[in-house]
Protein backbone atom coordinates (compact mmCIF):
# COMPACT_ATOMS: atom_id res chain seq x y z
CA UNK A 1 0.00 0.00 0.00
CA UNK A 2 1.29 3.47 -0.86
CA UNK A 3 1.05 6.15 1.83
CA UNK A 4 1.37 9.92 1.60
CA UNK A 5 1.38 10.68 5.31
CA UNK A 6 4.40 10.72 7.60
CA UNK A 7 6.36 7.57 8.46
CA UNK A 8 6.91 6.56 12.11
CA UNK A 9 9.84 4.23 12.87
CA UNK A 10 11.22 2.62 16.02
CA UNK A 11 14.04 0.29 17.03
CA UNK A 12 14.21 -2.51 19.60
CA UNK A 13 16.11 -5.78 20.07
CA UNK A 14 14.77 -8.66 17.98
CA UNK A 15 13.84 -10.91 20.98
CA UNK A 16 11.46 -8.18 22.17
CA UNK A 17 10.20 -7.12 18.77
CA UNK A 18 6.93 -9.04 18.75
CA UNK A 19 6.10 -7.81 22.27
CA UNK A 20 6.76 -4.25 21.11
CA UNK A 21 4.61 -4.90 18.03
CA UNK A 22 1.77 -6.21 20.22
CA UNK A 23 1.93 -3.23 22.58
CA UNK A 24 1.94 -0.73 19.71
CA UNK A 25 -0.92 -2.49 17.92
CA UNK A 26 -3.03 -2.48 21.09
CA UNK A 27 -2.33 1.24 21.57
CA UNK A 28 -3.18 2.16 17.97
CA UNK A 29 -6.22 0.14 16.99
CA UNK A 30 -9.83 1.16 17.63
CA UNK A 31 -11.48 -1.71 19.58
CA UNK A 32 -13.83 -3.73 17.42
CA UNK A 33 -12.38 -2.58 14.09
CA UNK A 34 -11.23 -5.01 11.42
CA UNK A 35 -7.57 -6.07 11.12
CA UNK A 36 -5.94 -7.23 7.91
CA UNK A 37 -2.73 -9.22 8.48
CA UNK A 38 -0.23 -10.22 5.85
CA UNK A 39 3.00 -12.16 6.40
CA UNK A 40 3.39 -13.75 2.98
CA UNK A 41 1.25 -14.51 -0.04
CA UNK A 42 -0.28 -17.51 1.76
CA UNK A 43 -0.21 -16.21 5.35
CA UNK A 44 -2.99 -13.65 5.56
CA UNK A 45 -6.15 -13.12 7.57
CA UNK A 46 -8.93 -10.62 8.17
CA UNK A 47 -10.40 -10.55 11.65
CA UNK A 48 -11.62 -8.34 14.48
CA UNK A 49 -9.64 -10.42 17.00
CA UNK A 50 -6.27 -9.04 18.05
CA UNK A 51 -5.51 -12.40 19.68
CA UNK A 52 -5.94 -14.17 16.33
CA UNK A 53 -3.57 -11.71 14.66
CA UNK A 54 -0.93 -12.07 17.36
CA UNK A 55 -1.17 -15.88 17.38
CA UNK A 56 -0.37 -15.99 13.66
CA UNK A 57 2.48 -13.48 14.04
CA UNK A 58 4.07 -15.39 16.92
CA UNK A 59 3.78 -18.67 15.01
CA UNK A 60 5.42 -17.48 11.79
CA UNK A 61 7.50 -14.34 12.44
CA UNK A 62 11.20 -14.65 11.63
CA UNK A 63 13.61 -15.18 8.75
CA UNK A 64 12.15 -13.18 5.88
CA UNK A 65 8.59 -13.28 7.22
CA UNK A 66 7.64 -9.85 8.52
CA UNK A 67 4.25 -8.86 9.91
CA UNK A 68 2.01 -6.17 8.35
CA UNK A 69 -1.27 -5.20 9.99
CA UNK A 70 -3.69 -2.64 8.62
CA UNK A 71 -6.52 -1.17 10.67
CA UNK A 72 -7.87 2.18 11.89
CA UNK A 73 -6.80 4.69 14.53
CA UNK A 74 -8.20 7.85 16.10
CA UNK A 75 -5.20 10.19 16.33
CA UNK A 76 -4.74 12.36 19.41
CA UNK A 77 -8.15 11.55 20.88
CA UNK A 78 -9.99 13.17 17.94
CA UNK A 79 -13.17 12.04 16.23
CA UNK A 80 -11.26 11.44 12.99
CA UNK A 81 -10.69 7.84 11.91
CA UNK A 82 -7.53 7.21 9.91
CA UNK A 83 -6.14 4.12 8.25
CA UNK A 84 -2.74 2.94 9.50
CA UNK A 85 -0.33 0.12 8.62
CA UNK A 86 1.92 -1.28 11.37
CA UNK A 87 4.87 -3.41 10.28
CA UNK A 88 7.43 -5.44 12.21
CA UNK A 89 10.57 -6.78 10.52
CA UNK A 90 12.91 -9.54 11.76
CA UNK A 91 16.67 -9.01 11.75
CA UNK A 92 17.29 -11.08 8.62
CA UNK A 93 14.76 -9.04 6.68
CA UNK A 94 16.27 -5.79 7.99
CA UNK A 95 19.71 -6.82 6.74
CA UNK A 96 18.34 -7.13 3.22
CA UNK A 97 16.39 -3.87 3.21
CA UNK A 98 16.09 -1.79 6.40
CA UNK A 99 12.60 -0.45 6.96
CA UNK A 100 12.11 -0.14 10.67
CA UNK A 101 12.39 -2.56 12.35
CA UNK A 102 9.04 -1.23 13.63
CA UNK A 103 7.15 1.11 11.35
CA UNK A 104 3.78 2.85 11.16
CA UNK A 105 2.43 4.49 8.01
CA UNK A 106 -0.45 6.85 8.77
CA UNK A 107 -3.16 7.74 6.28
CA UNK A 108 -3.80 6.28 2.84
CA UNK A 109 -3.96 9.74 1.26
CA UNK A 110 -2.08 12.91 2.09
CA UNK A 111 -5.29 14.66 3.14
CA UNK A 112 -6.00 11.89 5.66
CA UNK A 113 -3.19 13.20 7.85
CA UNK A 114 -2.64 16.79 6.78
CA UNK A 115 -5.62 19.20 6.94
CA UNK A 116 -6.42 20.31 3.41
CA UNK A 117 -9.27 22.66 4.35
CA UNK A 118 -9.79 24.95 7.30
CA UNK A 119 -12.85 26.89 8.43
CA UNK A 120 -12.33 30.66 8.64
CA UNK A 121 -14.60 33.54 9.56
CA UNK A 122 -15.74 36.16 7.11
CA UNK A 123 -13.23 38.95 6.71
CA UNK A 124 -9.54 39.35 5.82
CA UNK A 125 -7.56 36.12 5.56
CA UNK A 126 -4.08 35.35 6.88
CA UNK A 127 -2.17 32.54 5.17
CA UNK A 128 0.27 32.53 8.09
CA UNK A 129 -2.47 32.08 10.71
CA UNK A 130 -4.17 29.38 8.64
CA UNK A 131 -0.90 27.47 8.29
CA UNK A 132 -0.19 27.83 12.02
CA UNK A 133 -3.64 26.49 12.94
CA UNK A 134 -3.20 23.49 10.64
CA UNK A 135 0.23 22.89 12.17
CA UNK A 136 -1.20 22.66 15.69
CA UNK A 137 -3.44 19.79 14.57
CA UNK A 138 -0.67 17.90 12.77
CA UNK A 139 2.01 18.30 15.42
CA UNK A 140 -0.27 16.92 18.12
CA UNK A 141 -1.00 13.89 15.94
CA UNK A 142 2.73 13.34 15.31
CA UNK A 143 3.53 13.27 19.02
CA UNK A 144 0.56 11.05 19.78
CA UNK A 145 1.32 8.41 17.14
CA UNK A 146 5.07 8.40 17.80
CA UNK A 147 4.45 7.72 21.49
CA UNK A 148 1.92 4.99 20.71
CA UNK A 149 4.58 3.25 18.62
CA UNK A 150 7.60 3.82 20.87
CA UNK A 151 6.16 4.04 24.39
CA UNK A 152 2.70 2.47 24.56
CA UNK A 153 3.54 1.15 28.04
CA UNK A 154 6.27 1.45 30.67
CA UNK A 155 8.35 -1.48 29.39
CA UNK A 156 11.11 0.64 27.85
CA UNK A 157 11.60 -1.92 25.06
CA UNK A 158 12.06 0.79 22.45
CA UNK A 159 15.06 3.03 23.19
CA UNK A 160 14.62 5.28 20.17
CA UNK A 161 12.32 6.14 17.28
CA UNK A 162 11.50 8.94 14.86
CA UNK A 163 9.06 10.45 12.38
CA UNK A 164 9.66 11.88 8.94
CA UNK A 165 7.72 13.16 5.96
CA UNK A 166 10.20 11.27 3.78
CA UNK A 167 10.28 7.57 2.94
CA UNK A 168 13.23 6.30 4.97
CA UNK A 169 14.75 6.52 8.45
CA UNK A 170 17.49 9.03 7.78
CA UNK A 171 19.81 11.01 10.09
CA UNK A 172 17.82 11.95 13.23
CA UNK A 173 18.64 15.65 12.87
CA UNK A 174 17.08 15.50 9.39
CA UNK A 175 13.86 13.92 10.71
CA UNK A 176 10.84 15.90 11.92
CA UNK A 177 10.57 14.14 15.29
CA UNK A 178 12.65 11.84 17.47
CA UNK A 179 11.94 9.84 20.60
CA UNK A 180 14.57 8.83 23.13
CA UNK A 181 13.55 6.66 26.08
CA UNK A 182 16.40 8.09 28.17
CA UNK A 183 16.88 11.87 28.06
CA UNK A 184 20.43 11.34 29.32
CA UNK A 185 21.25 9.80 25.92
CA UNK A 186 19.78 12.58 23.81
CA UNK A 187 23.20 13.11 22.20
CA UNK A 188 22.48 9.79 20.45
CA UNK A 189 20.58 11.82 17.83
CA UNK A 190 23.77 13.68 16.92
CA UNK A 191 25.96 10.58 17.06
CA UNK A 192 23.57 8.52 14.91
CA UNK A 193 23.37 11.38 12.45
CA UNK A 194 27.14 11.63 12.23
CA UNK A 195 27.76 7.91 11.74
CA UNK A 196 24.91 7.59 9.24
CA UNK A 197 26.09 10.50 7.10
CA UNK A 198 29.85 10.04 7.45
CA UNK A 199 30.02 6.24 7.20
CA UNK A 200 26.98 5.87 4.89
CA UNK A 201 25.24 3.65 7.43
CA UNK A 202 21.52 2.87 7.57
CA UNK A 203 20.06 4.42 10.75
CA UNK A 204 17.61 1.54 10.99
CA UNK A 205 20.53 -0.90 11.32
CA UNK A 206 22.56 1.08 13.88
CA UNK A 207 19.87 2.82 15.96
CA UNK A 208 20.37 0.38 18.84
CA UNK A 209 24.14 0.87 19.04
CA UNK A 210 25.19 2.00 22.55
CA UNK A 211 26.10 5.66 22.77
CA UNK A 212 29.63 4.75 23.88
CA UNK A 213 30.15 2.72 20.70
CA UNK A 214 28.76 5.51 18.53
CA UNK A 215 31.13 7.96 20.23
CA UNK A 216 34.05 5.67 19.44
CA UNK A 217 33.09 5.64 15.76
CA UNK A 218 32.88 9.42 15.67
CA UNK A 219 36.22 9.69 17.47
CA UNK A 220 37.83 7.38 14.91
CA UNK A 221 37.09 9.83 12.09
CA UNK A 222 39.86 12.23 10.97
CA UNK A 223 40.20 15.47 12.92
CA UNK A 224 38.19 18.24 11.28
CA UNK A 225 35.91 15.82 9.41
CA UNK A 226 32.44 17.20 8.67
CA UNK A 227 29.13 15.95 7.28
CA UNK A 228 26.85 18.04 5.08
CA UNK A 229 23.43 19.20 6.25
CA UNK A 230 20.81 21.62 4.94
CA UNK A 231 21.24 24.94 6.71
CA UNK A 232 20.65 28.61 6.10
CA UNK A 233 24.22 29.77 6.74
CA UNK A 234 27.74 28.50 6.15
CA UNK A 235 27.96 27.51 9.81
CA UNK A 236 24.77 25.44 9.81
CA UNK A 237 25.38 23.63 6.53
CA UNK A 238 27.62 21.03 8.17
CA UNK A 239 28.28 19.22 11.44
CA UNK A 240 31.84 18.64 12.59
CA UNK A 241 33.33 15.62 14.33
CA UNK A 242 34.52 17.87 17.15
CA UNK A 243 31.05 19.33 17.73
CA UNK A 244 29.54 15.86 18.10
CA UNK A 245 32.24 14.71 20.53
CA UNK A 246 31.88 17.84 22.67
CA UNK A 247 28.09 17.46 22.75
CA UNK A 248 28.38 13.82 23.87
CA UNK A 249 30.81 14.86 26.63
CA UNK A 250 28.52 17.63 27.86
CA UNK A 251 26.22 17.01 30.89
CA UNK A 252 22.96 15.69 29.40
CA UNK A 253 20.89 18.18 31.42
CA UNK A 254 22.82 21.07 29.90
CA UNK A 255 22.23 19.79 26.37
CA UNK A 256 18.52 19.32 27.03
CA UNK A 257 18.19 22.80 28.55
CA UNK A 258 19.92 24.30 25.50
CA UNK A 259 17.44 22.56 23.20
CA UNK A 260 14.54 23.84 25.30
CA UNK A 261 15.94 27.37 25.13
CA UNK A 262 16.33 27.09 21.36
CA UNK A 263 12.75 25.89 20.88
CA UNK A 264 11.36 29.43 20.94
CA UNK A 265 8.93 30.35 18.14
CA UNK A 266 10.27 33.01 15.81
CA UNK A 267 8.71 36.44 15.27
CA UNK A 268 6.68 35.34 12.24
CA UNK A 269 5.12 32.48 14.18
CA UNK A 270 4.35 34.60 17.24
CA UNK A 271 2.65 37.17 15.01
CA UNK A 272 0.41 34.48 13.48
CA UNK A 273 -0.38 32.67 16.73
CA UNK A 274 -3.27 34.82 18.11
CA UNK A 275 -5.36 34.50 14.95
CA UNK A 276 -4.40 30.81 14.66
CA UNK A 277 -5.87 30.26 18.14
CA UNK A 278 -9.10 31.90 16.99
CA UNK A 279 -9.24 29.56 14.00
CA UNK A 280 -8.71 26.55 16.26
CA UNK A 281 -11.54 27.73 18.51
CA UNK A 282 -13.78 28.12 15.46
CA UNK A 283 -12.84 24.57 14.45
CA UNK A 284 -13.75 23.31 17.93
CA UNK A 285 -17.13 25.06 17.80
CA UNK A 286 -17.94 23.59 14.40
CA UNK A 287 -17.00 20.09 15.59
CA UNK A 288 -19.38 20.52 18.54
CA UNK A 289 -22.22 22.16 16.62
CA UNK A 290 -24.78 20.10 18.55
CA UNK A 291 -23.85 22.07 21.67
CA UNK A 292 -25.26 25.35 20.33
CA UNK A 293 -25.41 27.85 17.52
CA UNK A 294 -22.75 27.44 14.83
CA UNK A 295 -20.80 30.59 13.93
CA UNK A 296 -20.73 31.66 10.24
CA UNK A 297 -17.68 30.28 8.42
CA UNK A 298 -16.41 29.11 5.06
CA UNK A 299 -13.72 26.62 4.09
CA UNK A 300 -10.38 27.53 2.54
CA UNK A 301 -7.54 25.50 1.02
CA UNK A 302 -4.53 25.30 3.37
CA UNK A 303 -2.29 23.28 1.03
CA UNK A 304 -1.10 26.13 -1.18
CA UNK A 305 2.58 26.85 -1.69
CA UNK A 306 2.24 29.86 0.59
CA UNK A 307 0.94 27.72 3.47
CA UNK A 308 3.57 25.03 2.89
CA UNK A 309 6.45 27.50 2.66
CA UNK A 310 5.43 29.15 5.94
CA UNK A 311 5.52 25.77 7.70
CA UNK A 312 8.86 24.82 6.11
CA UNK A 313 10.43 28.04 7.38
CA UNK A 314 8.61 28.82 10.63
CA UNK A 315 6.92 25.74 12.14
CA UNK A 316 7.88 25.69 15.84
CA UNK A 317 9.88 23.06 17.70
CA UNK A 318 8.65 21.21 20.77
CA UNK A 319 10.99 19.74 23.38
CA UNK A 320 8.81 17.54 25.58
CA UNK A 321 10.12 15.86 28.72
CA UNK A 322 8.20 12.66 29.39
CA UNK A 323 7.23 11.38 32.85
CA UNK A 324 9.11 8.16 32.01
CA UNK A 325 12.41 10.05 31.77
CA UNK A 326 12.40 10.14 28.00
CA UNK A 327 12.17 13.10 25.66
CA UNK A 328 10.44 14.00 22.39
CA UNK A 329 11.79 16.51 19.89
CA UNK A 330 9.17 17.43 17.29
CA UNK A 331 8.26 19.86 14.54
CA UNK A 332 5.92 19.75 11.55
CA UNK A 333 6.77 16.94 9.08
CA UNK A 334 7.50 19.57 6.42
CA UNK A 335 10.48 20.75 8.51
CA UNK A 336 13.51 19.04 10.09
CA UNK A 337 15.02 19.18 13.57
CA UNK A 338 18.39 20.46 12.35
CA UNK A 339 17.59 24.19 12.91
CA UNK A 340 16.73 23.35 16.53
CA UNK A 341 19.96 21.43 17.03
CA UNK A 342 22.14 24.00 15.29
CA UNK A 343 20.68 26.85 17.40
CA UNK A 344 21.17 24.86 20.62
CA UNK A 345 24.75 23.92 19.71
CA UNK A 346 25.51 27.53 18.79
CA UNK A 347 24.22 28.76 22.17
CA UNK A 348 26.54 26.24 23.83
CA UNK A 349 29.47 27.49 21.73
CA UNK A 350 29.90 24.11 20.02
CA UNK A 351 29.25 25.01 16.39
CA UNK A 352 32.51 25.38 14.53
Amino acid sequence: MSYSGPQFVAWCDEPERIDAFEAALSALVIPGYMFSLGMSASLTCRTCSIDEVLAMVRAHFGGLKSAHVGSSVRPNGSKRVMRFDLACYPEESERGHPYGPLRVDAGERKKDFYPYELAVSRGPRSVEAEAAAACHVVQGDVEDLLLRLCAPDASGRVPTGACTGEEDWIAPVAMSATYNANAAELARDLALSWVSLHDKESVSRIAGTPLSALRARVDAAPHGARVALKGTSELTRSLSRETVLEAIAMPPATLLEALEAAAVPDDAWRAAEPEARELLELRRQLENEAAGEVPPAFWVDVTTRGHTRFLEEHAPFHVRRLPSGGVLLTTHPYRTLWPLWSDALSVLGLMS
